[in-house]
């Protein structure tokens, strides 16, 4: 220790303090261990070189190419549902059209595999019961099942009035000739536009008046040899027939107006009850949970049930699918368009049949078919055209 003394008299002590190499040692130590901890993990030559560019250079690249062809191949297809579904304003039309051609699709897959014949209400019950399964697994992922509270008297509605519709026509299928039932089934969009300026007060424009009757005046053109040569054959078997009441064909003919007035009544409830509760599968539900079961009713009531083989029983089963879904996209066609330009679109499914059996040599063409064919085209073309308008409901 030294120490120093002022000029002044006054003492300062200067402490001098001399560390030995142990001592130095052990903070030489310390200060090494604490530049240890704070050295980097990595150095700067070690440091991978990572930039935006690098992401897609992988070691796994063959695999995730094999895997990214089918999810391109889905997305294109779920980019055409989706643009159907609510992609534009041609949705409703395309959503319409996409149902009718699913109907032609059907009955090409009815007429090309045929099974043991299965009767009218078994069918219907076969039909309404995929219906009500796939309508429900749809709707249980997070959607209410029954709608909104404020839209289920309107789905009550839908459900009677379209069974009603379906029993009446299964009633007159069976007692008239199919062609004949086949134009009565075709009135529905006729009488449904007109059901819609009353209960929906939709304006019916004149284009949508023309277009309406073009296409039935070529569904009439399309049927027009089988109705005539059915009409001969009936009118000898009435002529052989002493016990033949003449009421018998008014009966039927009452049916069938009641399932075509039916029919448009149920397409507007529909178009409203899809609005009311924004979900067009809850229609389909509210339906099916009330026709399987009394479809079932009516097969061991009035019917023979009939045990349908493994084969017949797939067939079936995909019917029922194909037609869940062109339930769907029906219900969804109407909650976007107007009832007569929606409705209107449904003739596709006749022109489409006649090409088809045409051009596979099932039916002789004739210069009525042709015509027939190309009214409905010119008219269903048109409404696409000209149908998606600003809607003022």
């Amino acid at each position: 220790m030294a120490a120093l003394t002022d000029a002044d008299g006054g003492d300062h002590t200067v402490e001098l303090i001399v560390l030995g190499d142990s001592e130095s040692a052990i903070d030489g130590g310390s200060a090494a261990s604490a530049s240890e901890e704070i050295k980097p993990l990595l150095t700067q030559n070690e440091r991978p070189k990572i930039n935006i560019f690098s992401v897609s250079h992988s070691r796994r690249k063959p695999r995730e190419q094999v895997i990214k062809v089918p999810e391109t191949e889905i997305s294109s297809v779920s980019q055409f549902i989706l643009w159907v579904w609510n992609g534009s304003r041609y949705s409703g039309l395309a959503c319409m059209a996409l149902s009718s051609i699913i109907c032609f699709l059907m009955e090409v897959l009815s007429d090309n595999f045929t099974a043991q014949s299965i009767p009218l209400f078994e069918t219907a019950f076969t039909r309404c019961t995929v219906n009500w399964i796939l309508s429900y697994l749809w709707l249980r992922r997070g959607q209410p099942i029954f709608g909104a509270t404020h839209s289920r008297h309107l789905l009550v509605l839908r459900a009677l009035v379209g069974y009603l519709s379906l029993l009446s026509f299964i009633y007159c299928i069976q007692r008239i000739p199919f062609s004949q039932a086949v134009v009565l089934s075709f009135t529905i969009p006729i009488t449904a536009s007109i059901m819609a300026i009353i209960i929906l007060h939709e304006k019916l424009k004149i284009a949508e008046i023309g277009g309406l009757a073009c296409s039935f005046f070529g569904m009439l053109f399309v049927c027009q040899q089988t109705l005539t040569t059915q009409g001969e054959l009936l009118k000898s078997k009435e002529a052989s027939n002493t016990n033949y009441r003449g009421s018998h064909h008014i009966y039927v003919a009452l049916i069938g107006f009641f399932a075509s007035i039916t029919g448009g009544i149920s397409y507007c409830l529909i178009k409203a009850a899809a609005k009311a509760s924004d979900q067009p599968v809850v229609t389909v539900f509210s339906f099916a949970i009330l026709a399987s079961p009394a479809a079932g009713i009516c097969t061991f009531a009035f019917e023979e049930f009939v045990l349908p083989s493994i084969y017949s029983l797939s067939l079936m089963l995909l019917l029922g699918t194909l037609s869940f879904v062109a339930e769907v996209f029906l219900a969804r066609g109407l909650q976007l368009e107007k009832v007569s330009k929606a409705a209107n679109v449904e003739f596709i499914e006749a022109a489409l049949s006649q090409l088809w059996g045409i051009g596979t040599a099932r039916i002789a063409p004739s210069f009525g078919r042709v015509v027939g064919c190309l009214l409905i085209l010119i008219s269903v073309s048109c409404t696409m055209y000209f149908g998606p308008e600003k809607e003022t409901e």
